[in-house]
């Protein structure tokens, strides 16, 4: 039969990618939910098709062959493209697709999203999470939550909350011997840091009139959500953003002990991606993460 007319399967194709990827025949069957001498007959299936082997096999490790290299790159680009057409003609059956830092994710979105699917129970979010300063957008998602130092000007950028900074602590932190109700009280503190600069502790010692960092001591993190949980277990005091420990300092867990909001005009901001305008749930999920700032 003429080879044009008889393509291979993309389970195959499937197979391929996922034994390339994880380099294992036994990893692959569990990501596809197959049995391993399944997942080995669809691999011979394109073996055959193509008159190739697509893996040199060791007792140790497998590696492709530079045919196999040839047929997997067609193989992703296949399956990206089917990915990208269903998205297209039926973006109603998957999930709305944001990505943002861990920190915010924990902090600030978790606490909402029961009112999210109370609201919108037939639309379903996928949260994608980093850790790294800035959230970069990702090819596959819908939108992405990023910290800007200032508002843009770009439409596609809907601000969600201003930052405030303030310090806060675990409730008992302070006492009669040792009191934490001022500025000058920090001395007697470890100040825990959310970032390797420690910005946000010299923006706010700066606003407060406070010591120049090298006055006090230093616990650094890497993450507000540790930072946070540090300054919950006594470990000393944190700046941070109002909005994400406001669900602490409502649960009594967290204390701001002296001070105002500090505003930085950073914000927090909604980054609609391309994509985002053929799902139908665009409009619903800006609205409900965009009331607030409104």
């Amino acid at each position: 039969m003429d080879k044009i007319r008889h393509v291979p399967s993309l389970q195959a194709m499937q197979a391929l990618v996922e034994v390339a990827e994880s380099g294992s025949f036994t990893q692959a069957a569990l990501k596809l939910c197959l049995t391993q001498s399944a997942v080995s007959r669809q691999i011979q299936q394109l073996e055959s098709h193509f008159g190739v082997p697509m893996f040199i096999r060791s007792s140790r490790s497998i590696r492709l062959t530079p045919e196999g290299e040839q047929v997997l790159a067609s193989a992703r680009t296949i399956l990206e493209q089917l990915k990208n057409l269903e998205d297209r003609l039926s973006p109603q059956k998957r999930p709305f697709r944001i990505r943002m830092h861990v920190s915010l994710a924990v902090r600030w979105l978790l606490p909402k999203l029961s009112d999210f699917y109370r609201c919108h129970p037939d639309i379903s979010l996928s949260i994608e999470t980093v850790a790294t300063e800035i959230v970069d957008p990702a090819s596959d998602s819908d939108a992405y939550i990023r910290y800007l130092p200032e508002p843009s000007s770009d439409p596609a950028c809907l601000t969600l909350f201003e930052e405030a900074l303030v310090p806060v602590c675990a409730p008992g932190l302070g006492s009669a011997i040792r009191p934490l109700a001022s500025v000058e009280d920090l001395v007697g503190f470890p100040l825990l840091h959310r970032s390797a600069d420690q910005q946000a502790w010299i923006e706010w010692l700066a606003a407060n009139d406070g010591k120049p960092l090298e006055a006090y001591r230093h616990i650094p993190f890497n993450l507000d959500e540790l930072a946070l949980d540090a300054a919950a277990r006594g470990l000393g005091v944190a700046v941070t953003d109002l909005t994400l420990a406001e669900e602490s300092i409502d649960r009594g867990v967290l204390i701001v002990p002296f001070g105002l909001p500090l505003k930085t005009r950073g914000v927090y901001s909604l980054c609609l991606q391309p994509s985002a305008a053929s799902h139908p749930a665009c409009a619903q999920v800006k609205q409900w993460f965009c009331a607030p700032a409104q």
